[in-house]
């Protein structure tokens, strides 16, 4: 009996050591991996970075992961001199494979994430004295209110259009006037004056492996996109 007590102790310790070393192997993956992103994204700072799934070494073992997790900030989308934030991007890569020599991660089957824009950055994006924010829904479709300012044109100064934000190309981020007032859009100075500060496009030149932009809802607090992709690269 004394015997059995003794090897349930030392298989307690063992189990407890084996698990701490998993966890200590899996903090020092996700330190590596949210470092290989923060390079390769130039970013200013490393994302937060999680791996799922138990036990972590097993599954290094086999090359393949269950799921990454990773939250990104600091993302930026460029166009006409004018930089628009990207406020967060959240992903997951799920069966996710890792190099030959267990270093770093190579591919997902499949991949998830959504990025946010705030009103705030749509508008410094948009131009001097622009000002975007949310226009409800009509007929089930999201809107923003976009407000140009128009000091060569008086008559137009309280002018407010409705617009959609959409994605064009998976990487290109679209701010466009539905319409313009019917005396603006008769006049080609009024149009392209006003349509110079209501349409935009900002693309980002990389996206955390290979994600691709899908899908626009605006809300009261913000701009949603969602983006998606499968066999995806996650080198470099």
């Amino acid at each position: 009996m004394r015997a059995l007590r003794v090897l349930l102790v030392i298989v307690v310790i063992l189990g407890g050591l084996f698990v701490a070393a998993d966890r200590v192997a899996v903090n020092i993956a996700e330190d590596k991996a949210a470092d290989k992103i923060r390079s390769s994204q130039g970013l200013d700072r490393a994302p937060e970075v999680s791996i799922t799934g138990f036990p972590f070494l097993t599954q290094v073992a086999n090359r393949s992961l269950d799921e990454v997790d990773a939250t990104i900030d600091g993302l930026n989308a460029t166009a006409e001199g004018h930089t628009l934030r990207i406020q967060q991007l959240s992903a997951k890569f799920h069966d996710v494979k890792l190099t030959s020599d267990y270093t770093s991660i190579e591919s997902a089957a499949s991949a998830s994430g959504e990025a946010r824009i705030s009103y705030a950055d749509l508008t410094a994006a948009s131009g001097k004295n622009v000002k975007v924010s949310y226009g409800g829904e009509k007929n089930g479709k999201s809107q923003v209110k976009i407000s140009p300012n128009l000091p060569s044109l008086p008559m137009l100064n309280s002018l407010e259009v409705t617009g959609t934000v959409s994605v064009v190309n998976g990487d290109t981020v679209r701010l466009r006037a539905d319409s313009l007032p019917a005396l603006c859009s008769q006049l080609s100075a009024c149009r392209d004056q006003v349509r110079a500060q209501t349409d935009h496009e900002w693309k980002l030149n990389r996206l955390p492996g290979g994600l691709k932009l899908d899908k626009v809802v605006s809300t009261r607090d913000g701009i949603s996109i969602s983006a998606s992709g499968t066999d995806v690269k996650l080198q470099g």
